[in-house]
């Protein structure tokens, strides 16, 4: 595998997971991201998935008695964003997130995309358009809703609801996007028009994705780590995984063996 040439942009060290409950739900990690590549986790419901793309953002703080152990070191500054004293805010700038069921504010689709801007200070009037403009093309939406920025976010199709959080996602600038199953709740359209903007933002950003639809997967990243119950069981390129996995356990999940 020709990884050497690959710049590696955030890692995972031996990182573990613990509900509040107790649950060991990671063991020990050890996973690169590489810069400006899409990596896919694949893997059956429950074996870790989402708890691991969450840690990246730190979205497990929002719940008391989640414990981390290990470290998600981004580079080229080498933080530990698990560290205690590193702002979980920040590291959401930095790492931002799209959910599996679009999730629009109760605001006006201009103030959906310039909400993480104004969390960040920002107060100039042509700054904060120029920004959204940005990110609305950056998602694919700007010819379509260029005309009614007032309008409420709600008004927006699934699909475009979907790329308006990627868009409101996009507007602080992150250098890596987090999607939980993207397009789980889309129809086919809309889903082939968000694996599309996966594609093209990658040239931006680095990407994970938590995909069910193994063919997803296979579709649009360049790298796939197939987990299961809480291990990291193969990583590799995507199509080595899929053509000639090294594991049977990864065997198994990708010809439906098991599910």
């Amino acid at each position: 595998m020709d990884q050497v040439s690959h710049v590696t942009k955030a890692e995972s060290r031996n990182l573990n997971f613990y509900y509040s409950n107790g649950a060991h739900a990671l063991k020990g990690i050890n996973m690169p991201l590489y810069e400006n590549k899409i990596t896919a986790l694949i893997g059956p419901s429950g074996c870790g998935k989402s708890t691991f793309l969450r840690c990246f953002n730190r979205m497990h703080d929002l719940y008391p008695g989640n414990r981390y152990d290990g470290q998600i070191v981004m580079h080229p500054d080498n933080t530990n964003i698990l560290a205690d004293g590193v702002d979980p805010i920040e590291v959401r700038m930095r790492i931002s997130m799209v959910f599996q069921k679009p999730n629009p504010f109760p605001k006006s689709i201009y103030e959906n995309v310039a909400y993480g801007l104004r969390v960040r200070g920002g107060k100039n009037k042509k700054v904060i358009d120029d920004k959204v403009e940005q990110a609305l093309r950056g998602a694919a939406l700007w010819d379509e809703v260029k005309d009614r920025l007032n309008d409420l976010a709600f008004n927006l199709s699934g699909g475009q609801q979907q790329r308006l959080c990627i868009a409101r996602a996009l507007a602080t600038d992150p250098e890596i996007m987090l999607f939980d199953e993207p397009t789980s709740a889309l129809d086919p359209i809309a889903t082939a028009s968000i694996e599309e903007l996966m594609t093209e933002l990658r040239n931006k950003l680095t990407i994970l994705v938590v995909t069910h639809n193994m063919q997803q997967a296979a579709r649009v990243s360049d790298y796939t780590a197939y987990m299961y119950l809480g291990d990291l069981v193969e990583f590799s390129k995507t199509d080595d995984i899929f053509i000639k996995p090294k594991d049977k356990r990864t065997e198994d999940y990708i010809t439906g063996r098991i599910g």
